[in-house]
């Protein structure tokens, strides 16, 4: 049981990660767009630099929000480095075989629906609607 929780709290901490960082991205964006439009309508070269400035500024402020975010839904998921009720290393990511358990005991029958079969393969309606 207490597997399925780390599960559960691996997954919740992912998706908050993953929510975090959507939400400084279109922070960014969007201070991105006020900057070209106040750079647009800006008429000395200082109103430029200050649109900047701001974007700048802006974007800071969404990185340390993401930070601390991701900080946060980090900190109930681990325990000094180390998952709680897993037997994870630190900085290792789990991994699985590529290709295997396919559902079937023959690989090509995944790709093909003839194999083993006596019925001659399809050739298409041979002009005439089925």
């Amino acid at each position: 049981m207490q597997e399925g929780k780390s599960a559960t709290e691996s997954v919740k901490e992912s998706a908050a990660g993953i929510a975090a960082s959507a939400k400084a991205g279109m922070d960014k964006t969007k201070a991105t767009v006020q900057e070209k439009v106040e750079k647009a309508t800006a008429r000395t070269p200082a109103e430029k630099a200050a649109a900047e400035a701001k974007k700048q500024e802006k974007f800071r402020e969404a990185e340390i929000v993401k930070q601390e975010a991701m900080r946060r839904h980090e900190a109930p998921g681990v325990v000094a480095g180390h998952p709680i009720g897993g037997q994870g290393v630190e900085g290792v990511a789990e991994s699985r075989p590529i290709g295997r358990a396919t559902g079937t005991g023959r690989p090509s029958a995944a790709h093909n629906p003839f194999v083993g079969s006596e019925e001659p393969a399809a050739r298409g309606t041979g002009g005439h609607y089925a």
